[in-house]
């Protein structure tokens, strides 16, 4: 069996007692492993990191760039034209001052230009793997030959025997062997802030998940407190880091919606313009009976060709999008690959991690359990702000020597600090002791009010007992404080103050609340100390069992008057308690997330909950924020184990909540999604949730407290790490959305125009051809690029969150995209040919000073002119022109007058006269082309007209 099968076999190494760990391993707890056996484990299990697959170079992605059908046409008109250029230069057409070679090297720079700009977009390095890797490598100490020694991470072989201690991080997975007080926190791994506690003497089920093997240490995580000592099982691309590192390289990067529109549509164009080209030349050499004129024929077949291309539009797609991403950031959004900026626009579905996304990632006391009364605690975060209420009515603190008394020991029995930064109340310290600091503050008790209770000694928090105790010494005040703002223990609690006169000292003890009651006989019940009951114990636990149904954490607190210091350990001492009540906590949700999820349900998009917490917290804030209903089912990450693929595909449609997830769980969520035809939007923030995010079509990653993994493997960066930030960018992909399809009919509807008057004029016998292939690229750039600029922000419509989202693999032609395309070309072309036949007649009259070539000028500014009049109608899709503000949108007035005046410019000034080959026009002439150019215009008003005549709000949205 090989090094790396023989690890992966014995992969389930929390259901091994220690001993047999070590023994199927062959090393030795004490001395570890013998030096010479290093190396021979080295070669076996090979060294302890990363493996990166080679992906594509720098060259092959941009080589990739000129693969683009369209541009691969571009290249070919380019190559022609030169060689019809070359030809005329040969044999003297070149007319003195014309400028050989103009159309070729104009189509070629624009051919360089849309393959750098793919290439930039494409070539922002997968960095994914290279941030996961610093986790990977850090030094570390180990027992060889009996001697402690340090070595590079890297160097370690499963049966190393590795040494933890607090600061350092874990360099590799192992079983532990000892521990004392150790804490991991595994957020990196499992998604869950708090720190883990650790526990060698364990034997756990094998199908135990990740987050709940705590015989176990990850590599990547970090020691909080404690030591310990590890027996390592796992390296490189074995540990569950590895397994991450290996579903991040097997995600395959798919097209987003828009490459995919964008790649049917440059097929459609392709082939269109080919066919077209093939009627008119073999149309143009039946006409003329051979090959006489087959260079027109060529000339009139590139000037074709360039005319269907949309040269502008990847330049126009660039530039809306990143708009987008501007706009989106100040939503506290920021966008790492340009395209999800319009791929947020097909989400239907927003997989949501809990922690700091849904919920503040702040842990608040909620519910209180004292003297047989539930009391609600209002208020947000950790502002120290808040009302407690009983049967729905506030009370005042003081009124309940009970809460008095627990209030106390939330503040002095806690290591956390509150304070305020830059306005902001925060904690240092344990989320959970935070939350107990803020509502001892609601109550007016601030822990360093508590000066006549200063600590003394204290007993730790371990796994073992799940309690902690600090014992304070009580200072009685003869004369009341000087500072007046701060409370002795007579003003504190009066139930204290009957005990302290006799005991110098008191007790406080906090922790899992059945085994803290367990060590009770007492309890406080209003100004009495009474003995406990069976029956009192009973109310308690089935309170803390409702807590806990509810998703709340629960702790449970006691005291104890002492006099004198204990000595010993804290299992001895805790005995003989006065019970003072229960706290119950939760890292609630953030308020302004209920409207947001809300918000998604109008807009036909499905919010879920995918989370490494319990299942219990995991379903009392879906049912609260509105994700799931009451009785709805939880998936837990053990149920999905056993799951295959179509049984997951079955339950994807109906469950809302995953709870106590792995990794390869996510990754296993987002696919069965997608191969239900699901769009799929997911959150995250630790390592574990990298594939997953690489897999989705839009991953997003936590700003705040997002690993730089899962940043570099995202498309999106919440910077606020808010859901409601999701939405917002939904809404923003989706007016980006609707925005490229107004301009894509703006740019096509004119090219089809082009195509078919360049068509025209040989099959009517007009001499020459109407339009050359740099004017044509001057319209597709600039008559064409800056209105469609211009449109590209447009403002929202106001239904953009009252529809579903429209399909992410309909075509880009879908919703009458097409029809119009095809429809608004042949208005056009209509309208430019019977100028055309009208101006090539006309012009055929002799006139001193004016040249009868001058036709093809007034056709190329018919079309030009044209396209503004288009502009300006198509900025609705119902609206009339005069139901619009016209200043909702200034970009395209702006738009409409400078190109208007640029294309002016072209006729009038001799240099670019010369350089484009237009003819200077009489001033009706030029009238004439503006009265044809604005039935364009009156043709869209009228459409919009007929279609509301018609019961039809559009044809297409």
């Amino acid at each position: 069996m090989s090094g790396k099968s023989e690890s992966q076999g014995l992969g389930v190494w929390h259901s091994w007692e220690v001993d047999q760990a070590i023994n199927l391993l062959n090393t030795n707890a004490d001395s570890g492993l013998k030096a010479e056996e290093v190396p021979q484990r080295q070669q076996k299990y090979g060294e302890n990191e990363l493996k990166e697959n080679n992906g594509r170079s720098s060259w092959e992605i941009l080589l990739d760039q000129f693969k683009n059908i369209m541009l691969l046409m571009l290249i070919a008109v380019a190559v022609i034209s030169a060689f019809l250029d070359f030809m005329a230069w040969q044999v003297g057409e070149i007319a003195p001052g014309e400028v050989p070679f103009k159309d070729p090297i104009a189509i070629m720079a624009i051919v360089v230009l849309n393959g750098i700009l793919g290439y930039v977009q494409e070539t922002r390095a997968e960095k994914a793997l290279a941030a996961l890797k610093k986790l990977s490598s850090p030094n570390v100490r180990v027992i060889r030959s009996g001697k402690y020694i340090e070595i590079p991470g890297k160097q370690l072989v499963p049966g190393d025997v590795m040494l933890l201690e607090a600061g350092m991080q874990i360099a590799a997975d192992g079983r532990l062997i000892e521990q004392s007080n150790l804490q991991v926190r595994e957020s990196a791994l499992t998604g869950e802030a708090e720190a883990v506690s650790k526990q060698a003497n364990l034997i756990l089920p094998e199908e135990t998940s990740l987050g709940d093997r705590i015989n176990l240490v990850f590599q990547g995580t970090e020691v909080v407190q404690g030591r310990g000592k590890v027996l390592v099982t796992n390296t490189g691309m074995e540990t569950e880091l590895g397994k991450i590192a290996a579903m991040l390289q097997s995600v395959d990067n798919e097209p987003t919606p828009l490459q995919q529109r964008m790649t049917q549509l440059g097929n459609v164009l392709v082939t269109g313009s080919l066919v077209l080209v093939g009627i008119v030349v073999v149309g143009g050499i039946i006409q003329a009976r051979g090959l006489a004129n087959i260079r027109e024929l060529l000339e009139i077949s590139l000037s074709m060709a360039v005319a269907v291309v949309p040269e502008g539009l990847p330049a126009v797609i660039t530039v809306t999008l990143a708009l987008g991403t501007q706009r989106m950031v100040r939503h506290h959004a920021l966008i790492r690959k340009l395209p999800a900026v319009e791929t947020l626009g097909s989400v239907t579905t927003i997989c949501s991690d809990k922690t700091g996304t849904l919920t503040q990632n702040k842990m608040v006391v909620q519910s209180i359990y004292a003297n047989e009364n539930i009391f609600r605690v209002t208020g947000e975060g950790y502002t120290p702000i808040g009302e407690f209420q009983l049967d729905n009515q506030t009370i005042l603190v003081e009124d309940y020597p009970e809460i008095s008394a627990l209030m106390v020991a939330c503040a002095i029995c806690n290591d956390a600090v509150l304070q305020k930064e830059k306005g902001e109340w925060a904690i240092l310290g344990d989320p959970t002791e935070g939350a107990l600091v803020t509502v001892a503050g609601k109550a007016g008790i601030e822990k360093d009010q508590c000066y006549s209770l200063p600590r003394v000694s204290e007993f730790p928090f371990d796994s073992e007992r799940k309690r902690m105790s600090v014992i304070c010494q009580v200072e009685v005040e003869t004369s009341p404080p000087v500072e007046t703002s701060r409370q002795n223990v007579s003003t504190i609690d009066g139930v204290m103050t009957n005990l302290i006169a006799s005991q110098p000292y008191l007790m406080f003890t906090k922790g899992s609340p059945e085994l803290t009651l367990a060590r009770c006989t007492e309890i406080i019940l209003g100004n009495n100390c009474l003995p406990l009951t069976d029956n009192q114990r009973a109310e308690i636990l089935a309170e803390n069992d409702r807590m806990a149904s509810q998703g709340l954490r629960v702790l449970g607190f006691a005291y104890k008057p002492l006099l004198q210091i204990p000595e010993g350990e804290g299992e001895k001492c805790e005995v003989n308690l006065v019970w003072l009540g229960l706290v119950g906590m939760l890292d609630a949700p953030r308020p302004e997330v209920r409207a947001a999820v809300q918000e998604c349900r109008h807009a036909g998009i499905r919010p879920m909950m995918i989370t490494g917490d319990h299942q219990l917290t995991a379903r009392a804030i879906a049912i609260d924020l509105g994700i799931a209903q009451i009785g709805d089912t939880v998936l837990t990450g053990q149920q999905l184990q056993h799951m295959t693929d179509q049984e997951l595909e079955q339950q994807v449609d109906i469950v809302n909540i995953y709870a106590r997830v792995a990794p390869e769980h996510k990754l296993r969520i987002v696919q069965a999604l997608q191969r239900r035809g699901k769009f799929v939007a997911m959150t995250g923030d630790g390592v574990n949730d990298a594939p997953a995010l690489k897999q989705a079509d839009i991953g997003i990653a936590m700003g705040i407290t997002g690993t730089d993994v899962s940043k570099e493997a995202s498309d999106m960066v919440l910077l606020d790490d808010n859901f409601t930030t999701i939405v917002a960018a939904t809404k923003e992909g989706r007016v980006v959305y609707t925005n490229i399809r107004r301009f894509i009919k703006y740019i096509l509807g004119s090219n089809v125009g082009e195509v078919l008057t360049i068509a025209s004029a040989p099959l009517l016998g007009l001499g020459g051809v109407p339009l050359t292939p740099l004017q044509i690229l001057w319209m597709n750039l600039v008559t064409d690029g800056l209105p469609a600029l211009a449109l590209a922000v447009e403002p929202a419509e106001a239904d953009v969150m009252k529809r579903p989202p429209f399909s992410p693999r309909e075509s880009i032609f879908a919703r009458g995209l097409g029809s119009y395309i095809i429809r608004t070309g042949i208005i056009f072309a209509v309208i430019t040919i019977i100028l055309m036949l009208w101006a090539y007649n006309h012009c055929q009259t002799q006139v001193q000073g004016l040249d009868p070539e001058r036709w093809q000028t007034m056709v190329f500014t018919s079309l030009c002119i044209a396209q503004m009049g288009h502009a300006i109608a198509i900025r609705s899709h119902n609206k009339l022109t005069i139901e619009m503000n016209p200043f909702s949108n200034m970009f395209v007035l702006g738009a409409v007058v400078l190109t208007t005046i640029l294309q002016i410019i072209l006729i009038y000034f001799p240099p670019l006269r010369a350089f484009f080959g237009t003819h200077w026009l009489p001033p009706t002439e030029l009238a004439i082309c503006f009265g044809f150019s604005a039935l364009m215009f009156v043709w869209i008003e009228l459409e919009k007209l007929f279609l509301r005549l018609k019961g039809r709000s559009s044809f297409d949205r």
